[in-house]
């Protein structure tokens, strides 16, 4: 049977009181509406439409060809919404989710069981439910004598024994893709409200005979819709606690999951250990046995096997194999490090190779270089790559050695073996095996330090 996915986008979500548009709000690095998408996708939806209204081009801009989209000009309820995309999918035979893009914490395994017990009993509509001790602002699932769905009653139309029921409707459907569509046609705006609201769906069904169920998830979390700062700071707590636990039962020690946060598209290999403060975000992937942290910011980065991370901020970096980066350091994008490479405190590393065995240990900035193998840069030592108009390259081939407080002025290139004394300024290339000095020879005045001293006390003397 096919499968169908309408993905409710339209709201402005006024409470979240933002210039974001409400589903793009990330929950754990990623925008609600992303998650929900990727949700059922995994359920071999092989259509999904979005209905978007308030930021319809952002929303588009975000997910650009993984859906396909319709616009719902006035924001007439949820019936209405859904409705708009009957020219896509009015005369399609299968079943169709119908969602929220708000609801970011639905699970494809909950999808997946809702629809195996809609499509094994050839049903018309099931709707996905939950238990809620405090079950205000959501609508009421009302059951029949035998336990069948009858009907589903918003908050604003509930009488005081519908108010009273504990069984909440969390705004994910399924229906039979030809009866939601009929069924849409007979949906009224006689309301407290005055919306036409997808839920009559729900009884305009049961009225005509149709087989109407509900499949109750175990998990509160799964409910919760956003609509405000404090639903999206919940929201978030429940991903992070669940990508966590995911990541540990595939093998990564996290030594303090509280003060851990992992984003949605992390990838992390197993005996890989994760101390305290270590963010991760964006589709960050990590190796095996690697040590992160504690209090580091990677993003967007790959970490080979075996590398650690200390202390250190990452964004758009490679970090190869066994590698060490920090404490103290930062690799900007473009920065991609062998294997076995040492990067050490207060280094800046930017649009720049540095190959397998080389050492930047501390101080230094690598900017738009290319640095060969088992090259030894010492402590403050820069690369001047920058004129104030145009970025130039630096070039240092293997077994280099700089020295301390080099200047490296771009374009430049230091051959393989050659030897950079420290303190030098180097303006011009450097040859395979030379020694390069760029400095003035030293002179000693003999008791020149007495005048000045004397100078600067006496300069002090007269100023006061």
């Amino acid at each position: 049977m096919k499968r169908f996915a309408i993905v409710l986008a339209a709201g402005q979500g006024k409470r979240m009181k933002s210039k974001l548009y409400k589903v793009l709000h990330p929950v754990c690095g990623k925008p609600m509406v992303g998650h929900v998408l990727q949700t059922v996708q995994q359920v071999n939806c092989e259509r999904s439409v979005v209905v978007v209204g308030h930021g319809a081009e952002a929303v588009r801009t975000y997910l650009q060809d993984a859906a396909e989209y319709v616009l719902q000009e006035q924001q007439l309820g949820t019936g209405h919404a859904v409705k708009q995309a009957k020219d896509l999918l009015g005369e399609e035979d299968g079943s169709t989710i119908v969602i929220c893009g708000d609801t970011p914490l639905v699970t494809s395994s909950t999808l997946e069981n809702l629809l195996k017990l809609h499509e094994s009993n050839n049903a018309a509509a099931t709707v996905l439910t939950a238990h809620m001790d405090n079950p205000k602002g959501y609508g009421r699932v009302i059951r029949g004598g035998d336990d069948s769905v009858q009907r589903i009653v918003e908050q604003k139309d509930c009488s005081p024994a519908e108010d009273a029921v504990t069984e909440i409707n969390t705004g994910t459907y399924c229906f039979d893709n030809k009866k939601l569509f009929a069924a849409l046609e007979k949906v009224t705006n006689q309301n407290a409200q005055q919306e036409y609201y997808l839920t009559d769906c729900i009884g305009i069904l049961k009225e005509a005979g149709e087989t109407v169920l509900a499949y109750q998830t175990d998990d509160y979390a799964e409910s919760i819709g956003v609509n405000d700062r404090l639903a999206l700071s919940e929201a978030e707590g429940f991903m992070r606690e669940r990508i966590n636990r995911m990541h540990m039962l595939n093998g990564v020690t996290i030594i303090d999951p509280a003060s851990t946060y992992i984003g949605a598209d992390v990838t992390i290999g197993a005996d890989t250990v994760l101390y305290p403060g270590t963010v991760l975000k964006g589709n960050t992937v990590i190796g095996e046995n690697c040590v992160i942290g504690p209090n580091s910011d990677i993003e967007d980065s790959a970490i080979a096997d075996g590398a650690s991370v200390k202390h250190s901020v990452l964004s758009k970096a490679e970090v190869g194999a066994r590698t060490s980066v920090g404490p103290f350091a930062y690799l900007r994008p473009g920065a991609k490090l062998g294997e076995d490479v040492k990067v050490g405190d207060f280094v800046e590393v930017k649009n720049a190779t540095i190959d397998n065995g080389s050492k930047v240990s501390h101080l230094s900035y690598v900017g738009d270089a290319k640095v060969g193998k088992n090259v030894n840069i010492g402590c403050g030592a820069i690369t001047v790559n920058y004129d104030g108009y145009n970025k130039s390259v630096t070039e240092i081939e293997d077994d280099a050695f700089i020295g301390s407080n080099v200047n490296l002025i771009a374009p430049v290139k230091v051959g393989k073996g050659a030897f950079v004394v420290a303190g030098s300024t180097i303006t011009q290339s450097v040859d395979e095996n030379d020694l390069a000095i760029a400095r003035q020879r030293q002179e000693n005045k003999p008791g020149y330090a007495e005048k000045i001293r004397a100078r600067a006390k006496a300069k002090k003397n007269r100023e006061s």
